[in-house]
């Protein structure tokens, strides 16, 4: 699949696509490293989350599913470059999450306390306007720490940090 279908599907797309086949359906959780950050503006102390960063069509397909809860200040970033309309869903994700649609350098929309779905048909998530991104933290993150519409969002990579590699497909 070219990257410029992959923008123009949704993520659920991608994972219906993929997710239901032989292989990614059967697939361990994955667990990225740490690449980028997103410190919050505010008073100190400073509070950072930590991102993983998928890459390539596999891991955005992959995202958080079978995933432990994700701990306090930790998170998955979905970078769309350029902006591309990111619907996401909960399709084995057995933890609820907040989703943060970013747009511009703010959260433009945001989906709280989102529920897993095991079992398909599961409802997807998200604005139908392209965005920058799509930022996952584990449910009730974005309130305990202030996050709301209009946020400003500074995502910036880890120094030395290495990407992970993309998964072969």
């Amino acid at each position: 699949m070219s990257r410029s279908l992959l923008r123009s599907l949704t993520i659920a797309g991608v994972v219906g696509l993929l997710g239901c086949g032989p292989g990614l359906s059967q697939s361990p959780p994955q667990f990225l490293p740490i690449t980028a950050q997103w410190c919050l503006e505010g008073p100190p102390p400073a509070r950072c989350i930590q991102l993983e960063v998928p890459r390539g069509e596999r891991q955005y397909a992959m995202g958080l599913q079978m995933r432990p809860p994700l701990p306090h200040l930790r998170g998955m970033w979905f970078p769309y470059a350029p902006p591309a309309v990111a619907r996401f869903w909960m399709h084995r994700t057995p933890e609820p999450l907040d989703m943060l649609f970013i747009r511009d350098g703010r959260v433009a929309a945001l989906e709280t306390d989102v529920p897993p779905c095991m079992n398909l048909p599961c409802r997807s998530y998200g604005p139908d306007t392209p965005m920058d991104g799509v930022l996952e933290l584990a449910a009730g993150q974005a309130a305990v720490l202030g996050i709301s519409v209009g946020t400003p969002v500074r995502i910036t990579p880890l120094p030395g940090a290495t990407p992970s590699a993309p998964a072969r497909d």
